[in-house]
């Protein structure tokens, strides 16, 4: 059986069998709402399934399990749009739901829909059910070995705060032009915070990782792994002085600080910002808008990875799409609505937190591409600077592009060196105006652990990021000393 016919059988078995309901019903829908002048129309079906168990002290203090599912019904109309939604899956709900957003169009449509599912979906990751891989009990002994692994580390850990989540959702959409599609996505997240003391004074580190498989992932190589990252970042920070202030060279190290890219100008470059107008990069389209050489793309179609989808939430296959080539801007990030209204194709973009909420263009994997620069070459030619390792929390501006990150773990770069490490430190910048500061790319591009998670409009979904080591001129840094 074919990953595609797979998903369509798993979507029949949780969101349309246990409820009579087949395709002549849900066709009998689409002509209640094309009954009027609408211009696209959808049915969103999701079952969601998910559970946390957190350690704090050496004892799980909280655990969660929870069950969801429901189903969406949206009509679109020009710029209007109609969004009913209820987690009774059943005909007289959905029908109910069809007469109220078929409202927003005048009556006198005649369009029938015959559903067809579509074919040829890759599979680019196992559909098994994360939450069922491991027993309860199997399930605290990772978080008690977790923390194990991370005491084990430095004497001077106090406390440790280990947490793991899964969950397992299925998910259909049906569209208004007959078009079907499914999908089953597993996600499993494990995350570790240390603290640590001497001499009065207290710092923390974190770590972590996951992505689309079931807990058989985090073997003890890899659980060792996070909690070496989080008391390496605390250990480090133990030690660190205060960071210095001023306009200088940056350093940003592979990997995670992708964050940084990602909120500064990934979220401008969505479609729905720049239909609008309201994104820095808006009526930009194949200007240059970065140094040459940054290449900036987003892929939703990377192998088991935290932001990767088969489908979109609207039943679109994701792709690699191309937003700056060699500094010049190439494409926005589209879902169905905003790409018709601006006369282009949709690119997998849309997504939604779950069948109670609409659709936005969203990334899923932001990354820049390589250089061709060595880390330590690009190390070697700052004469005085700062090297950003890791990152913590972060603010920006749309419309402006304006940011600032606080950075997690810190050096001072010295006549070509990582010397001391530095706390406090805060890069204050412009989006579009930092990536024409890019000087340096390196050779050495790392995605992230797998624990981004992205807020837009009251929406959370997960992504992923990355970039290889940056040298950017002239950015201001905040800090104490």
């Amino acid at each position: 059986m074919s990953p595609t016919q797979n998903s369509l059988k798993v979507a029949d078995r949780y969101l349309l069998n246990p409820y009579d309901l087949g395709h002549p019903e849900l066709e009998k829908v689409f002509s209640k709402l094309l009954s009027h002048q609408l211009d696209y129309a959808d049915l969103y079906f999701q079952y969601h399934r998910s559970e946390g168990w957190s350690l704090e002290e050496g004892i799980v203090k909280s655990g969660s399990f929870n069950i969801e599912q429901g189903v969406g019904v949206r009509a679109i109309c020009g710029e209007k749009t109609a969004f009913a939604y209820s987690d009774d899956i059943s005909l007289p709900a959905l029908t109910a739901a069809a007469e109220a957003t078929r409202a927003i169009a005048d009556g006198g449509g005649q369009r029938s829909v015959a559903v067809r599912p579509h074919a040829g979906l890759p599979r680019l990751y196992r559909g098994d059910d994360p939450l069922a891989s491991l027993d309860d009990t199997a399930k605290v002994k990772l978080l008690e070995r977790l923390e194990r692994f991370a005491r084990d580390e430095d004497p001077r850990v106090t406390q440790v705060m280990a947490h793991i989540s899964g969950s397992w959702e299925v998910v259909m959409v049906m569209r208004s032009d007959g078009h079907m599609a499914a999908d089953v996505r597993p996600l499993v997240r494990v995350s570790v915070t240390v603290i640590m003391e001497e001499n009065g004074d207290r710092e923390q580190g974190s770590g972590g990782g996951g992505g689309r498989f079931d807990y058989g992932y985090f073997d003890d190589d890899r659980l060792r792994e996070y909690a070496l990252a989080a008391v390496h970042q605390a250990r480090t920070n133990l030690g660190a002085g205060p960071a210095p202030a001023g306009t200088m060279s940056v350093v940003l190290g592979p990997g995670w600080p992708g964050i940084l890219l990602h909120e500064a100008i990934g979220h401008g470059l969505e479609g729905d910002f720049n239909r609008k107008g309201s994104s820095a990069f808006s009526g930009r389209m194949g200007q240059q808008v970065a140094a040459k050489g940054v290449t900036v793309v987003d892929d939703g179609t990377l192998p088991d990875r935290r932001g990767s989808l088969t489908i979109d939430d609207e039943g679109n296959p994701t792709e690699c799409t191309m937003l700056i080539e060699d500094g010049i801007l190439t494409g926005y990030m589209q879902d169905t609505m905003n790409a018709r209204l601006m006369g282009v194709k949709p690119t997998g973009n849309g997504r939604r937190e779950s069948f109670a909420h609409l659709p936005l263009p969203r990334m899923t994997n932001t990354y820049m591409l390589n250089g061709d620069k060595s880390h330590e070459e690009i190390i070697k030619s700052v004469k005085k600077g700062l090297y950003a390792a890791n990152f913590g929390g972060g603010q920006v501006d749309i419309t402006s592009g304006k940011f600032v990150f606080s950075t997690a773990e810190a050096y001072l770069i010295e006549n070509g060196k990582v010397t001391r490490p530095v706390k406090g430190a805060t890069l204050i910048g412009n989006g579009p105006d930092a990536l024409t500061r890019v000087s340096m790319i390196g050779n050495d591009m790392a995605l992230d652990p797998g624990v981004g998670t992205c807020g837009k409009d009251g929406q959370s979904v997960p992504v992923g990021v990355g970039q290889p080591t940056l040298r950017i001129d002239g950015l201001t840094v905040g800090g104490t000393g």
